[in-house]
C-alpha cells in the first residue's frame, strides 16, 4: 500500500473511532520514534550493575544507562498484577475497583496504551507475559486492547521457559518441545520490529524473566535440556540480560536505532524466594539475595518497602536522551501510559482522568510538571511518597532518605518545617485518592 493512501485509510480509521480515541491521528504517529517497552518480571534496582549491583553481569542493560537515562526514583508495586493494571490504563488500581488477580476492567479495554497508540496510527505488538486473563478462556483479549500481534505464554496454563505453551495470535503454537520461551518470545518482536511498518511501531516485550517457573500445574515444568534442576535466579538475571541484549542488537542491524526510544523498567522488585527444583515430588524454593555497595540485599517482592516497589528505570532515545544522564525525578506505574502517548504525539483521552503523568519533557530536556509525589498499594495497605517523605494510610510516616527499613517513624510534634510541610503535602495526596477507610 503506497505510504500516502496508508496515512489516508489511518486518519480516517482514527476519525472514526471511539470518543477516547486521540484527535492527531497518523499524521502525528508517522513523525513518532518507534517504541521498544521492556517490562521485567521480579527484578530490583540492586540486581542491575548500572545500579550499584555486583551479584550479576548485566553488560546489555548497563548500556542503555551509559547511552540513555537512568532514573533513580521509579516505583512499582509491591506485586505484578496491580503494576500491570496501572502501566496498562494510566490509572491507579484503587480507582477502577481494584481488578482481581489475573482479571483486567472490562470498561478499560479501550483505553490503553497499547489501543490509543493503534488507533492513532501505530502498529502494536507484545510477546512474554499476559496475566490479565487465561488465554484459554478469552484468546482475544490481547487484541481487544489494542495489539495487532501477540506471543504470549498460557499462564497458569503451561510452562513459560523449556516447552513453553505459547499462545500467537489468539492460537496455540505447537511443536514448541526443547524451545526456549524468552528466545521465542523476543524472535517474534524481532521479526515484527523488522517488518517494513509504514507507520511506528510498538514492540512491548512483557518479559516472563525473571520470574520462577509456573507453578499450579499437575506436574511439574521441565527443567531444560540436561538439567535437573532450574535456574537459580542469577541464571535467570544472565538470561534476561541475553535477550534484551538480542533485541538491541536487532535494533541495531535493521537501521532502527536511532529513531527507537527503548524504555526498560519492572514490576517489582526481587523475589524472596526463588523455585529451585523438585524434591520428593515437591517443588522447593531457595533464598535469593544480591550484593549492593558491599551490602547482602534480601529480595523484597510484596513488602510495601523500597525492596519492593523501587525499581530500575532506563531510557534510551538516540539523539535526544543526553547519555550518561541520571535523574531523581519521581515516576510511578501509571506514568507510562501518557508517557508513550506523548512520545507519539498524541493526546490522553479527555474523558478519563489519569492519575499518571508523563516523563517525556525529561527525556527531551524540556520543561515539564514533575510529580510532587507517587502512590503504591497492595490489598488494604498505601502509601504516598516523595523522594526523601513516606506516609502509609494507616498514619505511620518516615524519612526513607534515612531509615530505608522504615523501623522509626516520624512524630509530627518533632518536626522540623520541612517535615511538617511534606506530611502536609502527603496528606493531602492520600486524601485525593478513593481508598477505602
Amino acid at each position: 500500500m503506497p505510504f500516502l493512501t496508508s496515512l489516508l485509510l489511518t486518519a480516517a480509521m482514527a476519525a472514526t473511532a471511539s470518543p477516547a480515541a486521540p484527535q492527531k491521528g497518523s499524521a502525528a504517529a508517522a513523525r513518532a520514534p518507534n517504541i521498544l517497552f521492556i517490562l521485567a518480571d521480579d527484578v530490583g534496582q540492586e540486581v542491575l550493575e548500572c545500579y550499584g549491583g555486583s551479584s550479576y553481569r548485566t553488560p546489555h542493560i548497563n548500556s542503555l544507562a551509559r547511552d540513555g537515562m537512568k532514573f533513580h526514583h521509579a516505583y512499582s508495586m509491591p506485586v505484578c498484577h496491580p503494576t500491570r493494571i496501572a502501566l496498562m490504563t494510566g490509572r491507579y488500581p484503587v480507582r477502577l475497583n481494584q481488578p482481581a488477580w489475573g482479571s483486567f476492567p472490562a470498561a478499560a479495554e479501550s483505553s490503553t496504551f497499547s489501543g490509543i497508540l493503534k488507533r492513532s496510527g501505530y502498529a502494536t505488538a507484545i510477546a512474554g507475559k499476559w496475566q490479565l486473563a487465561l488465554l484459554q478462556r478469552d484468546p482475544q483479549h490481547p487484541q481487544r486492547l489494542g495489539f495487532d500481534q501477540s506471543s504470549l505464554f498460557a499462564w497458569h496454563e503451561g510452562p513459560r521457559y523449556y516447552d513453553p505453551l505459547i499462545w500467537q495470535n489468539g492460537k496455540l503454537r505447537k511443536n514448541l518441545a526443547a524451545h526456549y520461551g524468552p528466545d521465542l518470545y523476543a524472535d517474534f518482536l524481532i521479526d515484527f520490529m523488522k517488518q517494513k511498518h509504514e507507520v511506528p511501531f510498538l514492540a512491548y516485550f512483557s518479559m516472563a524473566l525473571c520470574h520462577d517457573v509456573t507453578d499450579d500445574l499437575s506436574e511439574p515444568v521441565p527443567f531444560g535440556p540436561g538439567k535437573t534442576r532450574y535456574d537459580n535466579y542469577g541464571e535467570m538475571v544472565r538470561q534476561m540480560d541475553r535477550v534484551v541484549g538480542r533485541l538491541l542488537t536487532a535494533l541495531e542491524a535493521a537501521h532502527l536505532r536511532d529513531n527507537t526510544v527503548v524504555i526498560f523498567t519492572t514490576d517489582n522488585g526481587t523475589p524472596k524466594r526463588s523455585i529451585a527444583g523438585v524434591r520428593n515430588g515437591r517443588l522447593y524454593r531457595e533464598p535469593v539475595v544480591s550484593l549492593r555497595g558491599g551490602q547482602s540485599i534480601p529480595g523484597g517482592k510484596g513488602n510495601l518497602r523500597d525492596d519492593g516497589t523501587r525499581v530500575p528505570l532506563l531510557v534510551r532515545w538516540p539523539g535526544v536522551t543526553p547519555a550518561g544522564r541520571e535523574v531523581n525525578a519521581l515516576v510511578d506505574s501509571s506514568d507510562f501510559l501518557p508517557t508513550l502517548l506523548e512520545l507519539a504525539g498524541v493526546q490522553p483521552p479527555s474523558d478519563i482522568k489519569l492519575d499518571g503523568h508523563s516523563f517525556a519533557p525529561l527525556l527531551k530536556n524540556q520543561p515539564g510538571r514533575q510529580r510532587s509525589w507517587c502512590y503504591a498499594g497492595l490489598r488494604n495497605r498505601h502509601w504516598v511518597r516523595t523522594q526523601r517523605f513516606k506516609l502509609y494510610q494507616s498514619g505511620k510516616f518516615y524519612d526513607v532518605s534515612k531509615d530505608v527499613k522504615e523501623q522509626h517513624p516520624l512524630r509530627k510534634e518533632t518536626a522540623d518545617g520541612v517535615t511538617k510541610a511534606a506530611l502536609q503535602l502527603l496528606r493531602g495526596a492520600l486524601a485525593g485518592l478513593p481508598l477505602k477507610r
